[in-house]
């Protein structure tokens, strides 16, 4: 690729965002009259039940401006071979696959089917059994794939920064692990205006500038494409949301995540890049184990880890700008480590 690639990546970011404002307000009134309003947990507290009624499914939004951005530059690659690369493809279908899951999943919440929790979707095992057979897929493909996925079968250590070959055998189930992972992890994360959205952007900018100092551009610009998708849809979903993500974007959001990650070969440092959401996660798991072993008491206070907060008194804009100020300073020490 030739030119300036990282500006050209922070310009396509832009565009991205200027195309979230232009077209979200329609779209939020689009779902308002469709009625596609989020069903909230009844154990969550008053602050939440008002939003009751809240057009969900937003992660639509942040999809399709990722997606038509990318097709739309691999179809100028016809003519510019130098624009952008098919590497990208790969994490793109990722993305597509885990949001028509997690659109599945809202609309069967919406649905409140009967037997199910309201604001629950398809089952637990359900999902999961549908997230692992889409991760193998993914993981395979990687494994097998040497159209610019420079880091398949590797990974990088921090600090010495030196790239360690790793059996397929072991690479497809560590892949598919951190892409289920890391889609359920953004999953949790989404809970307050704004957090999932921020959390999300702050993560892929990182890998952004990971991919350019390994000379992966086409990685460059679908990291600072998704930034840009991200703020477009926090422009509307920024407290008091107009907009939900709900698990069409957190779930889709969480694996390209993971994937983009992988093809970077510095999935090592992902705990700490998204500490936010390993920490949303953890704190599921530690509350469901101390839950079943001491038969009904809880670590905390409720799960995930931002209703903890709320439960302590913290306002929900103070739990989010104080978990993205960590966010950002894991994500910058993230970079840090890459560069060493």
């Amino acid at each position: 690729m030739t030119g300036a690639p990282l500006p050209f990546a922070l310009s396509m970011g832009a565009v991205v965002f200027l195309l979230g404002l232009i077209w979200g307000a329609p779209f939020i009134e689009l779902l308002r009259r469709l009625k596609i309003g989020k069903q909230i947990r009844v154990e969550l507290g008053e602050g939440h039940q008002r939003k009751v009624g809240t057009p969900t499914m937003g992660g639509i939004m942040i999809v399709l401006l990722v997606v038509l951005t990318v097709l739309g530059l691999n179809l100028v690659r016809l003519i510019r071979a130098d624009i952008t690369g098919a590497s990208i493809l790969l994490p793109l279908a990722i993305m597509l696959g885990f949001a028509l899951l997690g659109a599945f999943d809202d609309y069967q919440g919406i649905r409140r089917s009967s037997g199910r929790p309201i604001g629950e979707g398809i089952s637990g095992r359900a999902k999961f059994a549908a997230q692992v057979v889409l991760a193998l897929i993914a993981a395979t493909v990687m494994s097998l794939y040497d159209g610019g996925v420079q880091f398949a079968n590797q990974m990088i250590l921090p600090l010495l920064g030196i790239p360690i070959p790793i059996p397929p055998l072991l690479f497809i189930p560590i892949s598919a692990f951190l892409i289920v992972g890391f889609s359920n992890a953004m999953n949790f994360t989404d809970g307050l205006d704004g957090l999932a959205g921020i959390i999300t952007a702050s993560a892929f900018a990182a890998y952004g500038v990971i991919a350019f100092l390994q000379g992966q551009f086409p990685l460059v610009q679908l990291c600072f494409i998704i930034v840009g998708a991200c703020f477009g849809f926090l422009w509307y979903n920024a407290h008091p949301a107009q907009l939900f993500m709900g698990d069409t974007g957190s779930q889709a959001l969480g694996a390209t995540l993971a994937t983009v990650a992988i093809m970077s070969g510095q999935w090592l440092l992902l705990p700490l890049i998204a500490i936010v959401p390993v920490a949303e996660v953890v704190s599921v798991i530690l509350q469901v184990s101390y839950f079943k072993a001491t038969k009904g008491k809880r670590l905390f206070r409720i799960t995930p880890l931002h209703h903890h907060f709320e439960e302590l008194g913290w306002s929900e804009t103070q739990i989010v700008q104080r978990f993205w100020l960590v966010g950002l300073l894991a994500a910058m020490g993230g970079v840090a480590l890459a560069l060493l």
